[in-house]
């Protein structure tokens, strides 16, 4: 399935509709600035992991460059903005996260801090019945975010094990193989 399909399939499925993706725009100057604290905790908690600390503080500046994408990937879940173009950058950071070796058991865990801390700002930041709709637009956001990158997961097992039967080889040969052809 193609990225745009598929993200129109997940905010079916989830229910995100013109209304959450306006209330998520509204959002952005509340929650756009949380985006630097957001990383911060984002990767002190993955760096937590051994495996994961290697990956990420193993390549000199990689972390430093991972904050700044970190925080423009934030900003842009509230941009309002959900199309095919959307989804595509989505996979295509799911794709590189599989080529360095990371995966989603790393990094399913590590999205419950961008979650919990943004839930908090939200009902910190709100009054009313607006906190509910804030709420739930940006919990439809983050269950399709998820699954746009768990499937580029899976498109790039699929494709590697045309080449090895090893796992984490298949993740990564898959995930290089489709990186050259998304160029």
């Amino acid at each position: 399935m193609k990225a745009g399909e598929l993200l129109q399939t997940l905010m079916r499925r989830t229910g995100l509709t013109e209304q959450h993706a306006h209330t998520l725009r509204s959002l952005e100057p509340i929650a756009g600035p949380l985006a630097p604290e957001v990383a911060l905790a984002f990767y002190d908690y993955l760096g937590r992991d051994p495996e994961m600390h290697q990956i990420l503080w193993g390549v000199p500046g990689r972390v430093e460059r991972l904050y700044q994408s970190f925080a423009a990937w934030y900003r842009e879940l509230f941009s309002g903005q959900y199309d095919a173009q959307y989804a595509r950058r989505r996979m295509y950071i799911g794709l590189v996260h599989a080529r360095v070796g990371v995966r989603p058991a790393h990094y399913i865990p590590a999205v419950g801090i961008v979650q919990e801390l943004t839930l908090e700002h939200l009902r910190n930041a709100l009054r009313g019945p607006e906190i509910l709709a804030a709420m739930s637009a940006f919990e439809k956001i983050m269950s399709i975010e998820i699954a746009l990158m768990q499937e580029s997961y899976f498109s790039a097992l699929w494709e590697g094990l045309k080449y090895t039967h090893d796992e984490q080889e298949a993740l990564v040969e898959g995930a290089r193989v489709l990186l050259e052809k998304a160029r």
